[in-house]
């Protein structure tokens, strides 16, 4: 299948939905036990599952921010490099990392263009993609 800019997003339906759910509702049925079992000798236990919780939602979140955070240097760089080649000068000052991941997308016909116009008329992530005329698919991403 082509990618496009209506179905470039990667959901991961085992992360996504089903730990997520997971997480959120062992959250719940924790501190309901929590409250339920306040005044009783399983409290401790209680809140000790609870805390078990929201240390393991903690993670999840983390970890998926900390993978975004490193991909997104690494499109940063990639990107400015592939501008550098084309042009023979790095990406225009004042683009937001959201701007370059979403000119990675972007055939190198229309690249540079495309990140000078960024940069002039502060397109969004979104709009940077919607304005793509030959899409570049990007299917190595996390």
């Amino acid at each position: 299948m082509e990618q496009n800019f209506k179905n470039h997003g990667r959901m991961v339906p085992g992360y996504h939905y089903v730990l997520t759910a997971f997480l959120l509702l062992g959250l719940i049925g924790s501190v309901i036990n929590l409250f339920q079992s306040e005044g009783t000798a399983a409290y401790y236990s209680a809140s000790l599952i609870t805390l078990l919780f929201v240390s393991a939602f903690l993670t999840a979140a983390f970890t998926r921010i900390f993978a975004l955070k490193a991909q997104d240097r690494a499109i940063r760089a990639e990107e400015n490099l592939r501008h550098f080649v084309l042009t023979g000068k790095t990406l225009p000052d004042g683009l937001t990392i959201r701007q370059i991941v979403g000119l990675r997308f972007a055939a190198n016909e229309e690249f540079p263009k495309l990140a000078e116009r960024a940069a002039k008329e502060d397109l969004s992530e979104k709009a940077i993609k919607q304005a793509i005329k030959n899409w570049k698919a990007d299917t190595y991403r996390v």
